[in-house]
């Protein structure tokens, strides 16, 4: 199925706020390490709230989106 707003995003509880967008990648599980994450990023293959991001060190916060392929995630303080 290509429709991607047929799945949920999926919530991702980090300690504290902000959290790098490259941090946030590898904690997510959507990246295999550090490098992955930067280099998805400058790549053009990360949306943070619908936008292309390509700042590694791009601070997010509670509640923005962030999308690479077809999954989303939404980041949260807990």
């Amino acid at each position: 199925m290509t429709d991607s707003s047929s799945s949920a995003p999926r919530i991702i509880a980090v300690r504290a706020e902000p959290i790098e967008l490259c941090q946030l990648l590898k904690f997510a599980g959507l990246a295999d390490n550090g490098g992955a994450a930067k280099a998805i990023i400058s790549e053009g293959h990360v949306l943070l709230n619908g936008v292309v991001e390509t700042q590694k060190r791009k601070k997010v916060m509670s509640g923005d989106r962030v999308t690479l392929g077809d999954e989303t995630i939404v980041v949260q303080v807990g």
